[in-house]
């Protein structure tokens, strides 16, 4: 199990900024490198022996990973900028927002008493 661990993790970092920045693509003159936030979670397990009364038992694990775009680099007339991708970043941003403005309002309810 040892190895296949140390293989999946090898495998992600290989990935690394080529899984965050794409490749360059260019467009009347535009060049675009997309940008996306990128993240991976993996866990493993191992099995017991056992004893003389006991088979030997095992298990394994899984894992996963995730890709927003969160926008692109754009060069234009020699002068680069980022612009962001708003659908994603609203989709993020609201619901952090409202949990944050959830805890708050609990913090603020919790120092009043």
């Amino acid at each position: 199990m040892t190895n296949l661990t140390k293989q999946l993790a090898d495998a992600v970092t290989k990935n690394g900024v080529s899984a965050a920045y794409g490749d360059p693509i260019d467009v009347d003159g535009t060049t675009i490198i997309p940008v996306a936030c990128v993240s991976y979670g993996f866990g493993a397990a191992e099995g017991d022996a056992g004893d003389s009364n006991t088979k030997g038992e095992g298990s394994g694990g899984g894992g996963g990973g995730a890709s927003i775009p969160v926008g692109a680099y754009v060069t234009r007339d020699g002068y680069t900028r980022f612009e962001p991708n708003l659908i994603a970043l609203l989709t993020v941003g609201i619901p952090f927002v409202c949990v944050a403005g959830r805890a708050l309002s609990r913090v603020i309810r919790a120092l009043k008493k």
